[in-house]
C-alpha cells in the first residue's frame, strides 16, 4: 500500500504517457473558430489623412503655405498634420513617421542651398523620398526649392510659396478629385513658374 502511495506521488510510471485532460465541450472547436476569426481593423477617421514635413533650413516657411492652402481648398474634409525637421535629409524619416502613422499621403517641402554639398544633400534625400514611395505604394509629394533657381529674396520667396501652394492643391485632387488630374494630363503644367503648355 505504502508503494502504491509512494507511485501516484512520482507520477505516471516510465513509458506511459500521462492522461490528456478531457475537453470542455466545444472548447476544441472555439479555439479553431478564435484562429480563424479575421482582426478586426483598427477604428479610423473616414476623413483622408494628410501629413506636411518642411525643414527649418528654408528660408521661406514652406509648412505654413501648404496648411495655408489645405485649408482654403478642403477645409474639413481633410486631417492635416505638420512636423518640422531640421534639414532635407530628415525629411523621409518624418514622411515614413506619417505613413506609419496612418497618412493617406504626405507633402514634404525642403530648400535646397546653392552649394555641391547642398546638393548633393538634396538628391540623397530625393532618393530617400523616392524609396519611401516605392516601398510603401503611396503618394508622398517631394516639393524642393533650389535656392539658385532665381536671384533675388523676393523672388525665393515667391517661388517656394507658389511652389508649395500648388502642389497642396495636387495633394487635394489626388485624393478628392482624382479627375481633375486626368483632365490635366499632357498640358505641360508647372509648380510655381509658368506651365509650359501643351505641344500643338
Amino acid at each position: 500500500m505504502a508503494d502504491r502511495r509512494a507511485a501516484k506521488r512520482a507520477g505516471p510510471a516510465r513509458g506511459r504517457k500521462p492522461r490528456a485532460p478531457r475537453a470542455s465541450p466545444g472548447g476544441e472547436a472555439s479555439a479553431r473558430r478564435a484562429r480563424r476569426a479575421p482582426r478586426s481593423a483598427p477604428a479610423r477617421d473616414a476623413k483622408p489623412r494628410i501629413g506636411v514635413v518642411d525643414t527649418t533650413f528654408s528660408r521661406v516657411n514652406m509648412g505654413a503655405a501648404a496648411l495655408d492652402e489645405l485649408a482654403k481648398r478642403a477645409a474639413g474634409e481633410v486631417i492635416v498634420e505638420r512636423v518640422t525637421v531640421p534639414g532635407v535629409k530628415d525629411l523621409p524619416a518624418a514622411a515614413r513617421r506619417f505613413f506609419d502613422r496612418g497618412a493617406d499621403l504626405v507633402i514634404a517641402c525642403g530648400m535646397v542651398g546653392p552649394e555641391d554639398v547642398d546638393k548633393t544633400c538634396g538628391h540623397e534625400a530625393s532618393l530617400g523620398l523616392m524609396w519611401i514611395r516605392a516601398a510603401l505604394g503611396k503618394p508622398l509629394l517631394e516639393v524642393f526649392v533650389h535656392m539658385d533657381e532665381v536671384k533675388t529674396d523676393k523672388d525665393l520667396q515667391w517661388l517656394a510659396e507658389s511652389r508649395t501652394r500648388e502642389h497642396a492643391l495636387n495633394a487635394v485632387w489626388m485624393l478628392l478629385e482624382p479627375e481633375r488630374l486626368v483632365e490635366q494630363a499632357g498640358t505641360g503644367q508647372r509648380q510655381g513658374f509658368d506651365d509650359a503648355g501643351p505641344i500643338t
